[in-house]
């Protein structure tokens, strides 16, 4: 199993919420098998999603897919997101 690991700011966290619930179905057609969100608690519009998928190879389609920048840019996510992937050990 591979997990991927996305930090980033938000403008509006209520905003990118909305954007990110509606992304479901995409995730789900996209490999993703499950999800999570966190927020900072120094500050809510500091965001980390992880994905859980089945291999490395289908994190890293999805994080290149144009539909998630998109929807990363509706969202209102700022500058350069912090990307990893992680393996189950």
């Amino acid at each position: 199993m591979t997990t991927l690991f996305v930090r980033h700011s938000v403008t509006d966290y209520r905003t990118w919420r909305k954007t990110y619930d509606a992304f479901s179905e995409m995730q789900k057609a996209n490999g993703v098998t499950a999800e999570a969100v966190y927020q900072s608690t120094d500050d809510p519009n500091d965001v980390t999603v992880t994905h859980e998928f089945a291999t490395l190879e289908a994190a890293k389609a999805f994080a290149k897919l144009d539909a998630l920048a998109k929807a990363m840019q509706t969202g209102g996510v700022v500058g350069t997101p912090t990307v990893w992937f992680t393996q189950k050990a």
